[in-house]
């Protein structure tokens, strides 16, 4: 588990509100939940803080003691069943094998919870999968999708889910490696210059990379559209302008496709085909 064992209650301390949110919903839990925001612990946090709050034992739920909420804690409990995206991408098979399971009633008297830790790492055979058994609710079978926004997920599994915000962290921008690729980027498409060295070494960017280049170019993006933001979002305004602001924006999204498709594709040339792309 990428993260260790976290206490969720914790963790979520300062999301006061979506915890308000989850602990409304949890008279009636919608089949399936898309939680937003957040950095990729507290979205885990929040997905096992639901887990909890589904299946506590005591009356003031979830009590973080009772035997469901230290199982669920420790992701010993029998109806939790996680997909790790934070480890990999989510590939198919685990989601095809676990479709029988889901068409079968929870072991107690609780939820069966699924949780799909950065779901955005969903191939696209898995996501249309998962989409299945969406398609075909089974009572007592609830899904959490953790994932940066809710527009790296599949539109159609967003329609079919309620979307939880958690509070947005680092709303000013990138963390500085992150914001030197990005600048390397908008530096490339004025000059033309400086960019494939990058990624020309084998093994110097990972998926993992890539997913964060693409999330600080998108952040980048949403500076300049907006005419905040420092000096890499006024380079990347005043060179694109408001046409190539909207091409990158499609450019991003079929990049993201790209890192996510059921064939292994180099993250490296995913990152260049975004520099060449918007160099035209």
């Amino acid at each position: 588990m990428a993260s260790g064992l976290l206490d969720p209650i914790t963790a979520l301390s300062g999301q006061h509100h979506a915890i308000m949110r989850l602990d409304a919903l949890a008279a009636n839990p919608p089949q399936s939940i898309v939680l937003e925001g957040g950095d990729a612990d507290e979205r885990f946090a929040a997905a096992l803080w639901w887990a909890m709050r589904l299946n506590c034992e005591s009356e003031q739920k979830p009590c973080d003691a009772c035997p469901a909420c230290r199982q669920i804690r420790d992701r010993a409990f029998s109806d939790l069943m996680v997909f790790d995206g934070r480890e990999d991408l989510i590939k198919v098979e685990p989601i095809r094998e676990a479709r029988p399971i889901w068409g079968q009633p929870p072991h107690g008297d609780g939820y069966r919870v699924t949780i799909l830790a950065e779901a955005q790492r969903l191939m696209t055979e898995s996501a249309n999968a998962l989409l299945k058994s969406l398609e075909e609710p089974r009572p007592g079978n609830v899904f959490v999708l953790c994932t940066p926004q809710r527009e790296r997920l599949l539109e159609t599994l967003v329609s079919r889910s309620f979307v939880v915000t958690l509070s947005w962290p680092n709303a000013q921008g990138n963390d500085a490696d992150i914001e030197e690729w990005c600048a390397a980027m908008v530096g490339f498409w004025k000059s033309g210059r400086g960019w494939f060295p990058r990624t020309a070494t084998k093994g110097s960017v990972d998926a993992d990379l890539a997913f964060r280049v693409l999330l600080g170019m998108q952040r980048v993006l949403r500076d300049a559209m907006s005419g905040s933001g420092g000096t890499v979002a006024a380079d990347m305004a005043a060179h694109l302008g408001t046409a190539g602001l909207r091409r990158l924006d499609l450019a991003l999204g079929e990049a993201q496709d790209a890192l996510n498709t059921q064939v292994p594709v180099n993250p490296s040339l995913v990152l260049d085909w975004l520099a060449t792309r918007l160099r035209a």
